[in-house]
């Protein structure tokens, strides 16, 4: 094998295989990126029997064939080569790096050991890219850290016809993000629930592009998921198990509620919370005059702030924990959102707050986009 390749789309090429490998494996050979240099293309992939990347670039083929390398010293080397064409050429039991007067020899692995890159066939369709980017960093945050429970480590994609809702939760908060779906099949509804950190990196790696096809493929041995966009592949092995059902937490309707200004409340909260310990919550109280914010309970200090708020309804108080409402509050994506408050039947224990984007200070609220927080367990 030997070829010539851009400097800078080789680099890009690699960082994309690699950056879904786990830093640490068992099996050495799934750190490894497979290089696949064939007519006019050079294809890079990675697979770790889990998450797989493949993506294929426009390159100068003088001899075709094919090596298993270290995936994360290839990327190491490609992102530090000088802007100058770079020449891959296999060499016994090691690949030649050469660009300008740079010179690496990188040991190959055996390519009869590595595992076969996964095929994805199923249901498929198209999202736009930006929006689907925008969308996974909307909900991603509230996916649960916690791998006891792995069924609330991802996010559940749920498609119908012509919609795709991402959710996610880890039982103190629910994100939900709605958003048109364009497939040639009729009758849809499946859901694949895919790892949260898998998702988030697919969401950054396709926000730029145009349309994102997304392929479900589900009652195998195997249930994956498969992105591509702009010549780039990315599989991921669904999480298996029933994700809770979270649609049936949110109310029918929310008559009392207080539109607030984003920005002056989360930059409020991040004030206040300076003086709580992490788990802390503060108190919130909405009323006429405003949204007040109090720290308590702390031995070494105190503090306070009002902000301005439009009350629709009774005053209402609640404790929320800092940084979950500033997630919630973020994601809006809008300049004025609108904190409601659930209805329960006791008086002296309010419900769940349903955070959503409001167009303005007295306009309609935009809730292609809901959030809902309380200190409390949601699910037991």
């Amino acid at each position: 094998m030997k070829l010539t390749v851009h400097r800078d789309v080789f680099a890009d090429a690699v960082s994309f295989a690699v950056k879904l490998l786990p830093q640490r494996t068992t099996l050495p050979i799934l750190s490894g990126v497979l290089l696949h240099a064939d007519q006019d293309s050079l294809t890079l992939s990675s697979f770790d029997y889990e998450v797989s990347a493949r993506t294929s670039v426009a390159a100068d083929i003088q001899h075709p064939g094919h090596v298993l390398v270290s995936g994360r010293l290839l990327s190491d080397i490609a992102q530090r080569l000088p802007q100058q064409d770079v020449t891959l050429e296999l060499d016994g039991s090691s690949m030649k790096v050469v660009c300008g007067s740079a010179k690496f020899s990188l040991l190959t692995m055996p390519i009869e050991e590595y595992p076969q890159l996964p095929e994805v066939s199923g249901v498929s369709g198209e999202v736009s890219g930006d929006d689907f980017g925008h969308a996974i960093a909307q909900v991603s945050p509230a996916a649960s850290r916690d791998d006891v429970t792995p069924v609330i480590t991802g996010v559940l994609l749920h498609i119908t016809d012509e919609n795709l809702a991402l959710m996610a939760t880890d039982r103190y908060r629910v994100a939900v993000r709605e958003m048109p779906w364009a497939s040639s099949e009729s009758g849809l509804e499946v859901s694949a629930l895919v790892p949260s950190k898998t998702l988030s990196e697919v969401g950054k790696t396709f926000q730029n592009a145009d349309k994102v096809n997304i392929t479900i493929m589900t009652g195998a041995e195997r249930e994956l998921v498969a992105f591509s966009a702009d010549d780039k592949t990315v599989t991921s092995l669904l999480i298996k198990g029933s994700f809770p059902p979270v649609q049936r937490l949110f109310p029918e309707s929310v008559d009392n509620y207080c539109v607030v200004n984003t920005a002056e409340l989360i930059e409020a909260t991040r004030r206040v919370g300076l003086v709580v310990e992490r788990e802390a919550p503060l108190r919130y109280s909405f009323s006429a005059d405003g949204v007040m914010l109090e720290a308590l309970g702390s031995e070494q200090a105190q503090a306070s702030e009002t902000t301005d708020g439009h009350l629709v309804g009774e005053d209402c108080v609640v404790s929320l924990k800092p940084q979950f409402l500033i997630d919630g509050l973020s994601h809006t994506g809008s300049e004025f959102a609108r904190v409601g408050f659930s209805p329960t039947d006791n008086p002296n224990k309010p419900g769940p707050v349903l955070i959503t984007a409001q167009t303005s200070r007295e306009g309609d609220q935009e809730a292609s986009y809901r959030y809902l927080l309380q200190p409390n367990l949601l699910m037991r």
